[in-house]
């Protein structure tokens, strides 16, 4: 699929934003950390505003010529990282009083691995109606074409069964560990290596 893709930069956070906050609207983790269905219409894209603005800092966001998909990528470093307040910001910012939206950050650091260095897809969201379609799968596909030249591996978590599968088709593999959100459904962390030719 031929898609036309540019690197976001700080002038289209809020396209960004948007386009994460429809595509993951009913998601399970999100429908988890903001049950009540009009609380998270209020405050999920400042949540989802926190992953840009560290990907906009720090990292690489692909955004889809037509607006109607993107990809928030970090480049992750060997080692033990440290201290991350990323979660109690994503906390503060969002709603402070709402646990969930700190212990999701920190039950996904938990498990996130730390002896290689690897590329990090954080989020990747499609508008709604264009779900279905292979536009996830090709605004992946320069990334992880680069990790496979340079010999790096990629790291994410999955949210649902569905995103799994997509993964599991462009050489992801489930690292073995769930992420059990309390009461609340799992995420699947998964590696992968890069590919030969």
């Amino acid at each position: 699929m031929g898609v036309r893709v540019r690197q976001a930069d700080q002038r289209d956070r809020d396209q960004v934003v948007r386009i994460l906050d429809e595509a993951f609207h009913d998601d399970p983790v999100s429908s988890w950390v903001f049950p009540d269905e009009e609380h998270r219409r209020a405050v999920h894209g400042k949540f989802l505003g926190v992953f840009a603005d560290i990907t906009l800092e720090g990292g690489r966001i692909d955004l889809l010529e037509d607006g109607t998909a993107t990809a928030l990528w970090l480049s992750v470093p060997a080692g033990v990282p440290e201290e991350d307040d990323t979660p109690a910001l994503m906390r503060e910012t969002a709603d402070p009083g709402n646990e969930r939206a700190e212990l999701v950050g920190r039950l996904t650091g938990a498990v996130h691995p730390h002896d290689r260095a690897h590329e990090y897809l954080l989020m990747i969201g499609v508008s709604p109606e264009r779900q279905g379609e292979g536009i996830g799968e090709a605004l992946m596909r320069g990334v992880l074409e680069r990790c496979d030249r340079e010999g790096t591996p990629a790291y994410l978590e999955a949210s649902s069964a569905r995103s799994r599968s997509l993964y599991e088709r462009l050489g992801f593999t489930f690292t073995g560990r769930t992420v059990d959100l309390p009461h609340g459904p799992s995420m699947w962390p998964m590696w992968r290596e890069p590919q030969a030719g």
